[in-house]
């Protein structure tokens, strides 16, 4: 096929990426190593056409079939050129760069008959919303290795309002789609680009190891009915970092796996690390651990976070019957603003799969340490509700200046063991624990990072 001269251009930017996490001080701390795709296409030369009126789907899957012949000769790029490219959903092969250059939109159809249906994830055993199917993700890719999604601030738009109303009215019969999702993948990069109203979910990596999401936009309106950010679940050595999240439910959402389907898959999401995000979330959390989180979820380091205009700022979530745990959390140098609730941590929240869940599957929640934290214009400090038979415990508060109304409660706890220092609001009694597991523990915490010192 005949390459446009402007594509030759752009090959430099096209990139593979192999990310080695090994020694760096966090996740996010890797260098990347970048080299040229050798060969790139533009989805023009497949009949495409940037109308926002033809439907392309037939287009881009031809032109990622084609471009699989590449996978053992260095890989390739698929060029999207400005305008308005409306499609359904597609797969991504591996050793691929998808590239949308500067207004370059790829619109998600509004007909759900352009949208593949696929199987329930196994550590779900259903779809989320609802039983049975769900429907697939606009640009999604299974057992996949070295593929990127990227651009010049190119946009994915899902234009999700016909979704919401169909949510909004019950009138689904599957699970909504997500915008990106990458089931079973390695060496994931998603960046420069700019998301718009997605259905539900706007970045979904499952069961994958190696993931970057850098320098990126998500934005859907305060109103959209449970639309989330960025959802690490199941997943291991993940890096979100430079980007900023505004949306209706929760902005960055940590899950693995829901009951008895994600204690039996077992694979937990651990070795995350945070850093640098403005977000927003109106009606949910804007940084969220659970409610499924049956496989666990641990090892996770946040910093230099800005929190703004949220119901809540930081939450962690389970129940009864889910089993798993959350643990080793670290969060530190959070700016809050103009939020409702700074903490929460719920022993008592979400819902169940089916009636096949074990009653007796207690979650644990340990060693959540919340350091260096300043808040304005916050309504309640922090509710922390435990599980009388699995008490919240090691939870470790530092450095943290809280300013609420007056006429506020400021703490609410409940089956919590922790311990504090140089917090305000004065924390509840059970913030201020002598227990010698969870004092030792935060001491360790103090004496290791100091007490106003970056993680």
């Amino acid at each position: 096929m005949k390459m446009p001269v402007a594509l030759l251009l752009l090959l430099a930017l096209s990139i593979a990426i192999r990310i080695d996490a090994e020694g760096s001080g966090g996740v996010c701390d890797f260098k990347p190593g970048l080299k040229p795709r050798p060969h790139s296409v533009s989805i023009l030369e497949f009949g495409a056409v940037g109308d926002g009126k033809t439907l392309n789907t037939l287009a881009f899957q031809n032109a990622i079939f084609y471009l699989k012949s590449f996978t053992d000769k260095g890989g390739a790029q698929l060029y999207v050129p400005p305008g308005k490219w409306l499609t359904g959903s597609f797969s991504l092969t591996s050793h691929l760069t998808l590239f949308l250059e500067k207004g370059a939109v790829i619109l998600g159809s509004q007909d759900p008959s352009h949208w593949d249906l696929a199987d329930p994830l196994p550590s779900y055993g259903r779809g989320i919303e609802l039983p049975g199917k769900r429907y697939r993700s606009l640009i999604n890719g299974d057992m996949l290795t070295d593929v990127v999604v990227t651009g010049d601030n190119g946009s994915i738009d899902g234009q999700g309002s016909v979704w919401w109303d169909w949510f909004e009215s019950r009138s689904l019969n599957y699970s909504r789609p997500h915008l990106v999702e990458f089931t079973s993948s390695d060496h994931v990069v998603v960046s420069n680009l700019t998301f718009l109203n997605a259905p539900a979910y706007n970045i979904h990596p499952v069961y994958c190891s190696n993931v970057l999401v850098q320098n990126i936009s998500i934005s859907a309106p305060g109103g959209s009915p449970y639309t989330i950010g960025i959802v690490p679940d199941s997943s291991n050595n993940v890096c979100i970092e430079d980007s900023l999240i505004k949306v209706g439910y929760d902005a960055i959402s940590l899950k693995s796996g829901w009951d008895e389907y994600g204690i039996a898959y077992d694979r937990p999401t651990k070795d995350v690390h945070i850093r640098r995000v403005y977000l927003q979330s109106t009606s949910g959390s804007s940084i969220a651990f659970g409610s499924e989180m049956s496989g666990g979820i641990s090892n996770v380091h946040v910093e230099q976070v800005r929190i703004h205009n949220s119901y809540s700022g930081i939450e962690f979530r389970t129940t009864k019957g889910r089993g798993g745990y959350i643990k080793r959390i670290i969060i530190s140098d959070v700016e809050l603003k103009n939020i409702n609730m700074a903490f929460g941590a719920s022993g008592d929240c979400g819902s169940h799969p089916d009636d096949n869940f074990d009653p007796n599957a207690i979650p644990i929640l340990d060693q959540i340490t919340l350091q260096n934290v300043t808040g304005s214009k916050i309504t309640v400090a922090g509710n922390f509700t435990g599980l009388a038979e699995s008490p919240f415990t090691s939870l470790c508060l530092f450095n943290v200046a809280l300013t609420i109304p007056s006429t506020s409660t400021s703490w609410t706890c409940s089956n919590v063991v922790g311990y504090s220092e140089s917090v305000s609001p004065e924390p509840c009694p059970e913030l201020k624990s002598s227990h010698s597991n969870s004092s030792s523990f935060c001491y360790s915490i103090l004496n290791s990072y100091g007490k106003s010192t970056d993680l």
